[in-house]
């Protein structure tokens, strides 16, 4: 099947029940044509209208179509690593990993990605070989390292971070990653629970010091992304005009009230697959249960889906991405995401769907032409072998999609 679709040729997936991720619906007996990697109909069969002579038809039968989804909290520099190493490990392990993620997340069914950060300097460096066709991998909105204050949670050894202290460090440490040619800087606002010297509520930097990360970012027409679990955080995030916040555990109503007053131009990745995996596999990490718990993990899980139930209550757009890369949560399980979202936040899976397609493509393109199926739209989709709407953990099954980029099928 994937030879079927290899060129970008006039294509037509017919008999299939499709997804568009306008809304939760689906459409029984669906079609979506697409021609030189655009979409030019989604609809009915019976609606279809007349094809080209040469037109390549895929018989969609007992399958799933939907968009291409977005991880929106990428690390695919991360090699998989234990999470209290990832910055040990270097730049020519990480370089060879990172090219083999990216693949591997295509393969996934997640078509784009915005990264959350990146060791070195290996997301520009991969995005470009992406772009260049030179390897496989999804559209990427590459970062650079992790830019953090002195004593923040990213100052440490090796290759992760990019440390600044005072606002005019940090604009030149922006400008830095400007000249590195970085589509997001990502900037670490609070800490973690494992950090003595920085846990999630103590901040990191001073107001006057992210208001210029942003505004230095926004001038050059960079995005920015931070790291920001407190409800101080969030609002310290919000107010400098951040674009993507990562995690969001522990709000409270003014929080939820300052996102919300963005009007969906601000995306929140709840991000909980580090706590749940932690939790679940601290032992083989040689940290014992009852240890993690006495760190608070536990309770951030709790607050975590009491924070995305008051951010959906609220219409703020969430959207699906987890820190994978590391040992407990490795690259490959992207999707286990949206099972999250229907098991612990309480979606349905179509909703959970939304928040990885329709939402994830516009926090990478303001322009609309990602994430949903709809004409003109770019023809990024997967076709799934099964029923997402009945069991959302079939997406975690590479051996069920079949993933098309730009209207290409993604050889087996």
């Amino acid at each position: 099947m994937s030879n079927q679709a290899s060129k970008n040729a006039a294509t037509a997936i017919v008999n299939a029940t499709v997804f568009d991720a306008v809304d939760t619906s689906v459409i029984e007996e669906g079609a979506v044509c697409y021609d030189n990697g655009e979409i030019t109909y989604v609809g009915p069969k019976a609606g279809m209208p007349e094809q080209k002579p040469d037109v390549t038809v895929i018989d969609g039968t007992d399958k799933f179509v939907m968009p291409g989804m977005v991880e929106t909290h990428a690390h695919l520099s991360f090699a998989d690593a234990s999470p209290f190493a990832i910055g040990d490990v270097g730049v020519e392990t990480s370089t060879i990993t990172a090219v083999r993620n990216a693949e591997l997340m295509l393969r996934a069914g997640f078509t784009s990605a915005i990264s959350f950060g990146s060791t070195y300097k290996i997301d520009v460096a991969l995005r470009n070989a992406i772009n260049t066709g030179k390897i496989l991998g999804p559209r990427l909105l590459a970062a650079g390292r992790d830019l953090g204050a002195t004593a923040s949670n990213v100052d440490s050894p090796g290759g992760l971070s990019q440390i600044a202290d005072g606002p005019w460090a940090l604009r030149q440490a922006v400008r830095q990653q400007r000249r590195d040619q970085v589509d997001v800087v990502k900037i670490f606002i609070d800490g973690e629970a494992i950090n003595p010297v920085n846990p999630p509520g103590e901040l990191s930097f001073c107001d006057e010091e992210v208001f210029a990360v942003v505004d230095e970012a926004h001038r050059r027409k960079l995005r920015v992304a931070c790291h920001a679990r407190s409800a101080a955080a969030v609002k310290q995030a919000v107010g400098a005009g951040v674009d993507f916040v990562g995690h969001a555990n522990y709000l409270d109503n003014e929080a939820v009230d300052l996102l919300a007053a963005r009007d969906g131009d601000i995306y929140v990745g709840p991000a909980i697959a580090w706590e749940v995996q932690y939790l679940a596999q601290c032992e083989t990490l040689g940290i014992s249960k009852a240890t993690v718990k006495a760190q608070g993990y536990e309770r951030e899980i709790e607050e975590t889906v009491r924070s995305v139930e008051l951010m959906r209550k609220a219409g703020i757009k969430l959207v699906v991405g987890g820190d994978y890369g590391i040992s407990i949560a490795p690259h490959g399980t992207y999707a286990k995401d949206l099972e999250y979202f229907v098991e612990l936040f309480g979606m349905s899976p179509a909703e959970a769907m939304i928040c990885a397609c329709r939402y994830g493509g516009e926090a990478f393109d303001s322009t609309g032409s990602l994430g949903t199926l709809q004409p003109g739209n770019k023809a990024d989709l997967v076709m799934v072998d099964g029923d997402p709407i009945g069991d959302i953990r079939i997406l975690q099954d590479h051996s069920r999609l079949s993933v098309f980029k730009d209207g290409r099928a993604v050889a087996a």
